[in-house]
C-alpha cells in the first residue's frame, strides 16, 4: 500500500491518463490497478495519436481490418482500433466496477473533435461509440462547449455515461452540472433508472497557471501579480468544488439522490505539471478531496507515487482561494478571458491530434484506406 492507494482512502480516484496497446498487452494496466488501486483510464485524441501514429503496435490488427474491410473509411479504421484497446482496458477494469457497485472503473472515448460545435451530430456519435464499444463501464467523452451542453443533457438522458471534457472555467462547469441533472431528471421522470448513470466533470488545471503566468511574466498585473504565478488554477479549481459541496446539499439534488443517482464528480485534468519550477506532484498534493478523480499521466503517477503527499487539500484555505481570484481580477489577469480562449484552443489541439492520428493511419496500407 503507496501513497497512490492512499488516495483512496481520503476519497479521491485515481485514474491513468494514458493508453496504448503496449501497456493492455503486457498486463501494466491490470498491474496499476492491483498495485496501485487505478479505478479508470482516460483517452483523448492527443493519446491515441502517439499510441497510433508512431511505432507498429496497431499494424497487425489494421491489416486485419483492412483484409476484412477493403476501402474502409480512415475514420472507420481508427474506431476498430480505438475500440479494441478501450474494449480492452474496460475488461480490466470491470472487476473494479462490479465490486464499487457501478460508482468507478470507467475508461473514457471521446467522440471526435470536429464535432465540438455541433450538438446533434455530438449526440449521435455519442450514441454510436456507446453501442458500438458495449460495456457498461465506459464513459463517452463530450467537450463542455456551448454546443456540447445540450448533447450532455441528451446523453444522460438516453442512458450514456458522460465524461465532460474540456472545462476551465467554473460557469461553464456549472452549466455541464445542470446539463446532467436534467438527464437524470428526464429519466426519472419516465420511470426509468438512474442508479447506474455515472458522470464526470473533466476540469482542467495546469494550462491555467500556463496562461496566467505567462501573462504575469508579460508584465499584466505589475509586480503584485507575481505573487499569483502557479496559484490561481488551484484556486479556481478550489472553488469549483466548493459549489459542488453547496449543490449535492440542495433540494433539486437530493431529489435525485433519494433515487439512486450518483454525483456527477469532479475529475482534475491536465494535472502534468507545465513549469519546471514548480513541484512535479503539485496538482496533485493541492487537489485531494472526497469523491473527485484526478486523472494522472504515467511520469506524474511515477512522481507521486515516489515524493507525493497525501492529505486531503482541496478544502484547505479556501478563503485564501477567494483572495487569489479577487486579486487576479483586480490586477487584470481575465481569468474568464483564458478561460474560454482555452477552451477554443483545447478544441483545436485535440483536431490537430486528430487530423495527425487519421494522417498516420492512412499512410498505412495506403491503397487500402479512403
Amino acid at each position: 500500500m503507496g501513497r497512490l492507494n492512499d488516495l483512496e482512502k481520503l476519497g479521491q480516484a485515481v485514474w491513468l491518463d494514458f493508453i496504448d496497446r503496449k501497456l493492455l498487452a503486457e498486463g501494466g494496466l491490470k498491474k496499476l490497478v492491483d498495485e496501485d488501486g487505478i479505478t479508470g483510464v482516460t483517452s483523448n485524441p492527443s493519446i491515441f495519436e502517439k499510441a497510433m501514429g508512431h511505432g507498429d503496435a496497431y499494424d497487425a490488427e489494421l491489416a486485419e481490418f483492412d483484409k476484412a474491410h477493403p476501402g474502409a473509411a480512415t475514420m472507420d479504421r481508427y474506431e476498430a482500433l480505438a475500440i479494441s484497446d478501450i474494449r480492452d482496458a474496460a475488461d480490466t477494469l470491470r472487476p473494479v466496477y462490479d465490486r464499487l457497485g457501478g460508482k468507478d472503473g470507467y475508461v473514457s472515448m471521446e467522440v471526435s473533435p470536429y464535432l465540438a460545435n455541433d450538438t446533434d451530430d455530438t449526440i449521435a456519435e455519442a450514441a454510436k461509440l456507446w453501442s458500438m464499444i458495449d460495456r457498461p463501464n465506459v464513459m463517452i467523452k463530450i467537450p463542455g462547449t456551448a454546443a456540447g451542453v445540450p448533447a450532455i443533457a441528451t446523453s444522460i438522458d438516453k442512458g450514456i455515461n458522460i465524461n465532460v471534457t474540456l472545462l476551465f472555467g467554473i460557469e461553464a462547469y456549472k452549466a455541464v452540472a445542470m446539463a446532467f441533472v436534467e438527464g437524470l431528471e428526464k429519466r426519472a421522470a419516465r420511470g426509468e433508472a438512474i442508479d447506474r448513470i455515472a458522470s464526470v466533470a473533466s476540469f482542467f488545471v495546469s494550462r491555467i497557471d500556463t496562461k496566467i503566468d505567462d501573462a504575469i511574466d508579460a508584465g499584466t498585473g505589475g509586480e503584485e501579480a507575481k505573487a499569483l504565478r502557479g496559484k490561481v488554477a488551484i484556486a479556481n479549481a478550489k472553488l469549483a468544488y466548493q459549489w459542488y459541496l453547496d449543490f449535492i446539499q440542495s433540494d433539486r439534488w437530493q431529489a435525485l439522490a433519494a433515487k439512486g443517482a450518483m454525483p456527477q464528480r469532479l475529475l482534475w485534468a491536465s494535472t502534468g505539471t507545465k513549469n519546471p519550477d514548480y513541484p512535479d506532484t503539485l496538482y496533485l498534493d493541492t487537489l485531494i478531496g472526497k469523491d473527485t478523480v484526478n486523472t494522472v499521466p504515467p511520469k506524474t503517477m511515477d512522481a507521486f507515487r515516489d515524493h507525493g503527499t497525501a492529505a486531503e487539500t482541496l478544502t484547505q484555505d479556501v478563503d485564501g482561494a477567494r483572495h487569489v481570484l479577487a486579486e487576479a481580477e483586480r490586477l487584470g489577469l481575465d481569468l474568464d478571458g483564458v478561460t474560454a480562449d482555452l477552451v477554443e484552443e483545447g478544441v483545436a489541439s485535440f483536431s490537430k491530434a486528430f487530423d495527425d492520428l487519421l494522417g498516420a493511419i492512412a499512410a498505412k496500407h495506403p491503397a487500402e484506406a479512403t
